[in-house]
Order: structure tokens, then C-alpha cells, then sequence
């Protein structure tokens, strides 16, 4: 989630190839999506990313540690697609609300929530602070710290108030299957931007 809109790209320039880390990466979200993290197994990872073994364990240590830079990379780059469309607090519920959707529908992080092996996505989504949520904090931080300059978003430490909206986000995106009968498209998205609403108007 950005304040500021997005470079020009050439549609002419070439793609930069893949990178060897990017390589190893796609091939465990790939294998994620089709087999579950408990059956994705680092041989397997090296094998559809076209590397051997030790090329995978000189950049991480086991599959748990593949999985959260995936989520990192991936969860980042779905937050850097949201641009807002405003300075106030209306623009900046949007941005957020947009990106719990992306996140929530994301193909990875969906796999993993609705996986018997979620415990991974608890890992690292839940008990600690990892550079994905750290990112999104930082983001956060910055559009509530806009929003007070604009006089729609109360006055607080701007750190405190994006610690408190990403629990919130966050919480709304794990518990989304739960309550997913009872709160239809359409609610989950209105009910979520009331709740944020609520919390940050003056």
C-alpha cells in the first residue's frame, strides 16, 4: 500500500530473467498450492527450480525457512500493488480493506490457511514480527501519519494506531472461513472498513 503512484513501464523493455532465488521460491509456492506444506519437501523444491540441493541450503536452512521468505516476498509484493487513491482516512480504510482481500485470496496464503499445516502461516504470521509485517507496519505507520496531517484520522502514536490496524486486518483475514456463511463478499468487506472506520475517526 503506496501514497505515491507508480513508475512508467516500457512495454517494450525485456523482462529481467528470474533470479535464482525467485526460481527456488516459485517452485515452493507452486508446490504449496499442490501438495500442502507438510508433503512440500526441499528435494522436491530444488528439483522444479532446476538447482541442486546445496544451491537451495546456501540461501535457507530447511522448508520452513523457504516458506517465510515466500511469505515475505509475497506479501509484500501484493501490498506494493495497492495504490491509494487519497490523503484522508476514507482512502486509506480502502487501501487497507484492498489489501486483507488480496491477501486473503492469495493463492499461497489461501493454501496455507485452509491447510492442516496452517501452524507454518502461525509461525510466521502470528507469533513474531517478520520483515513481511514489518514492511506492512511501516506502511501503515506512514498512511495514518498522512492521514492525521489531512484531520480525518485521530490523533495517537502513529506506530500504536498501525499495530492495532493490522491486528485487526490481519485477525479478519485468518478468521474469514469461520464466519465466511455469515458474512457474504459484500459484508466482510463493509463490516471490515467499519470496524477500521470506528477506530481511526477523530
Amino acid at each position: 500500500m503506496s501514497s505515491s503512484n507508480a513508475g512508467q513501464v516500457d512495454p517494450e523493455a525485456t523482462p529481467e530473467p528470474r533470479s535464482t532465488d525467485d526460481a527456488i521460491l516459485d517452485a515452493a509456492a507452486e508446490l504449496i498450492v499442490q501438495l500442502g506444506v507438510r508433503r512440500t519437501q526441499l528435494a522436491e523444491i530444488a528439483r522444479r527450480a532446476g538447482v541442486s540441493r546445496p544451491t537451495v541450503y546456501r540461501r535457507w536452512p530447511d522448508v520452513r525457512a523457504v516458506i517465510g521468505a515466500l511469505l515475505t516476498r509475497e506479501i509484500l509484493a501484493t501490498q506494493a500493488t495497492v495504490r491509494l487513491t487519497g490523503e484522508d482516512r476514507a482512502a486509506f480504510v480502502e487501501g487497507v480493506v484492498e489489501v486483507a482481500v488480496r491477501l486473503r485470496d492469495h493463492p499461497v496464503l489461501g493454501a496455507l490457511l485452509r491447510s492442516a499445516d496452517s501452524d507454518a502461516l502461525f509461525e510466521y504470521v502470528v507469533e513474531r514480527l517478520g520483515t513481511s509485517q514489518l514492511g506492512l507496519l511501516e506502511a501503515l505507520r506512514a498512511g495514518i501519519e498522512q492521514g492525521q496531517a489531512h484531520g480525518s484520522v485521530r490523533a495517537g502514536e502513529p506506530v500504536e494506531l498501525a499495530a492495532m490496524v493490522l491486528l485487526i486486518a490481519q485477525s479478519t483475514v485468518q478468521s474469514h472461513r469461520m464466519v465466511a456463511h455469515l458474512l457474504p463478499e459484500a459484508a466482510w468487506r463493509r463490516e471490515l472498513a467499519r470496524a477500521l472506520n470506528g477506530y481511526l475517526a477523530p
